[in-house]
């Protein structure tokens, strides 16, 4: 599995982590019931500590992405649970709005990035 990270970043190389890998779910690059590289395995091919793997891991498995098996490792299966996923988004759609007003972005460019966004990874595939 390819993962690019930017240790400039000033986001977490978890959240990196775990971004790059829900955005492979997202374009089929990864389906439910395959499998990830172990802890240790991803950790070495990326150049991170596997406390860092192992965190990204968690978090996506809280956040309904992924279960931890003893036997299989980490297994992507999907928590669907779309009311708690609404709401989630909304919250996170919420705080980047506000940062986008307070950065005099308006209303109209904000449609626009989200229709650029949604055409770039879903196509026009109905999402």
């Amino acid at each position: 599995m390819y993962i690019r990270i930017d240790f400039n970043s000033n986001e977490a190389i978890y959240m990196q982590l775990r971004n790059q890998i829900i955005m492979r779910i997202a374009l089929e690059e990864i389906k439910e019931g395959d499998s990830l590289p172990s802890v240790r395995q991803l950790a070495e091919d990326i150049g991170v500590n596997m406390h860092t793997v192992n965190k990204a891991y968690s978090v996506l498995r809280e956040d309904g992405f992924l279960k931890l098996d003893r036997r299989r490792g980490a297994i992507i299966a999907f928590d669907i649970d779309k009311v708690n996923a609404m709401a989630e988004l909304i919250d996170e759609i919420k705080i980047m709005v506000i940062k986008a007003m307070c950065k005099n972005i308006t209303r109209d460019e904000i449609h626009t990035l989200v229709d650029r966004v949604i055409d770039e990874y879903f196509g026009k595939k109905e999402i």
